[in-house]
């Protein structure tokens, strides 16, 4: 296993980050995250990094870009036209995560590889079958113009021991007929949020090796151009606006300033865009800027959260976010955040101000436990922040005060002995899908109801 797979293993079920003075619980983090240069890094940021989620799906700006006006009603939600409450149960389909596109789920689980599933009606409309083991915590990253991509095992030998040597393909898929349309090798089992990502006119992604990020066509395949960055330099990817980044800094133990550059999606072309303070790893995306966590010494205990436009405008945010955080999400411009003791925040990415804090209102599993919230999904148009809890307790908070205006509950079953795979809660439209395992549930939240 890759030293980045470790740690994306590390941040799905600690799940304990704050943005200053925190340690990962027990030190877990420290002894198993072995990059020098992010060892410490990564004990308290790691967790944030990853709830990006994963996905495509957790770290959100949604629906108008941002948050409801202030003394706007609520909005009540609505049912896509041939919706139904529906739920599934099917093994082997949906362990490993879904994507949500339009009125489409992309699935993964220890049988397929990517399976497609009718919004509103839960019916599986075509599967893509693993290759060998489909026990990994990775799901489809993309859908567009017709095509999904995701990963498979790599096609290798038995060893002489009888033992497969694995490996990583990058994957396309016809999104109207399953079929496979190519695959691309890459260099590790790295399956994280930053191996992979849709960028204009291209995926870009971590091949052909460690120090790579190549643009490969959408369609076929084929690479457009690759950047391969210097010996003894580690470079964290995002993507603002359809445009590809790196932050880059010195691979050492030693904290040291990070380089951010931008590169032409087209030609790839890189200009620097600025020098930023102390080591830093992006969270998501707000509103046409980067939100970014940085670390200023190598103590564990000093950061600093930053918003930088992609012409160099850079805002550091005052304000702290105290004690282990059990979730964090961006929903337009504010940070939410959940407390291991059931408190719920919102932070503003405009003014660095915590604009309230109150009960989350589902029931919060134990920080040693290894398990986990969803990440909190939120709709802007709404104005609403929904919770899922890892006993299937869902919430909906106001984004405007914090006031909690819906509660449900779906029957996700008794978690297993060990490591589960955290819940997961997406959007489609106003109604919301709660999977946890081999479980989907779709439902609409009536407010006020």
């Amino acid at each position: 296993m890759t030293t980045e797979r470790v740690e994306d293993k590390v941040r799905e079920t600690l799940r304990a980050v704050a943005l200053d003075q925190v340690r990962a619980p027990g030190d877990l983090a420290h002894q198993v995250v072995r990059r020098r240069s992010r060892r410490r890094f990564s004990q308290a940021a790691g967790a944030v990094v990853a709830v990006a989620a994963i996905a495509a799906g957790a770290m959100l700006g949604l629906g108008d870009g941002g948050v409801a006006e202030r003394g706007r009603p609520v909005q009540s939600a609505a049912a896509p036209e041939g919706w139904k409450p529906w739920q599934s149960g099917v093994a082997g389909a949906s362990e490993r995560g879904c994507l949500a596109d339009g009125s489409a789920l992309y699935c993964s689980g220890s049988d397929d590889d990517v399976a497609k599933i009718d919004a509103n009606t839960g019916k599986r409309l075509w599967t893509v079958k693993v290759n060998r083991e489909g026990d990994g915590i990775d799901h489809p990253f993309g859908v567009r113009d017709g095509v999904v991509y995701a990963y498979r095992n790599h096609t290798a030998k038995n060893l002489p021991d009888g033992d497969y040597a694995g490996g990583t393909d990058l994957m396309a898929v016809d999104a109207g007929t399953g079929k496979r349309l190519w695959t691309v090798k890459m260099p590790q089992d790295d399956r994280t949020d930053q191996a992979a990502m849709l960028i204009d006119g291209a995926v870009w992604a971590n091949t052909p090796s460690l120090r790579t990020m190549s643009a490969l066509d959408p369609l076929t395949g084929q690479e457009k151009w690759h950047y391969t960055w210097a010996k003894g330099i580690v470079c964290e990817r995002t993507v603002l606006s359809g445009v590809p980044y790196l932050l880059c800094t010195p691979d050492t133990e030693e904290v040291h300033d990070t380089d951010v550059f931008r590169l032409d999606p087209a030609t790839g072309k890189v200009h620097k865009v600025t020098t930023l303070p102390g080591r830093q790893q992006p969270l998501g995306t707000s509103e046409g800027r980067m939100v970014l966590i940085g670390a200023e010494d190598t103590s564990g205990d000093n950061f600093r959260l930053t918003t930088l436009t992609s012409s160099g405008k850079r805002t550091s945010l005052p304000g702290q976010v105290k004690g282990h955080m059990a979730e964090l999400a961006l929903v337009g411009d504010r940070l939410i955040s959940v407390s291991w003791k059931g408190q719920a925040s919102a932070y503003s990415l405009s003014t660095g101000r915590t604009l309230w804090t109150g009960p989350v209102g589902v029931t919060m599993p134990d920080k040693n436990a290894m398990t986990s919230l969803a990440s909190p999904v939120g709709s802007t148009r709404q104005g609403i922040v929904y919770f899922l809890g890892a006993t299937g307790d869902m919430s909906g908070l106001d984004l405007r005060t914090g006031k909690q205006l819906w509660s449900g509950r779906v029957d996700t079953g008794k978690p297993k002995p060990g490591v589960n795979d955290a819940p997961q809660l997406l959007r489609y439209e106003d109604v919301l899908i709660a999977r946890n395992g081999s479980r989907i549930f779709s439902l609409l939240p009536r407010i006020g109801a």
